[in-house]
């Protein structure tokens, strides 16, 4: 998430009315790796914290939940740069996009700092402690 503030800090400042997809690109690379970072490690983390049957809802689960963030994430900044643009002009865009992608970026900045204050789980309580149930020993192997 660290990298996305970054990568929405770089971006805003070089945003321009006449501005090459070049000049773009050292922002967008930042964050497509900080999204990578992030995405694909929570999907693990939440696919190894089920049983295997539980697999599918947890996938959907995940997937609603992170489209839900992207539809809140854009109705909050849209007043943000409809107060400050509007699509009239290369220049008007701009203006409205700018503090747009500050607020993301202080959004992002701050669901970060918070993410490190969460605590940390340690010890075994995910599936594999999960999958001896009363029905199944221990040792049992689980077919998948």
């Amino acid at each position: 998430m660290a990298l996305n503030t970054v990568g929405l800090g770089l971006w805003a400042p070089a945003v321009e009315p006449q501005v090459s997809y070049i000049s773009l690109l050292p922002a967008l690379i930042v964050c497509g790796i900080g999204m990578g970072m992030f995405f694909a490690p929570s999907a693990n983390l939440i696919m190894s914290t089920v049983r295997p049957e539980e697999q599918g809802i947890a996938s959907g689960a995940n997937k609603a939940i992170r489209e839900v963030g992207g539809a809140i994430g854009v109705a909050s900044l849209a007043p943000v740069f409809s107060a400050q643009g509007g699509y009239a002009s290369a220049s008007l865009f701009v203006d409205g996009l700018v503090p747009a992608l500050w607020v993301g970026a202080g959004a992002v900045g701050l669901a970060a700092a918070l993410a490190l204050r969460m605590p940390r789980r340690h010890g075994a309580d995910g599936p594999a402690a999960g999958l001896a149930t009363e029905d199944a020993p221990a040792d049992a192997s689980v077919a998948i």
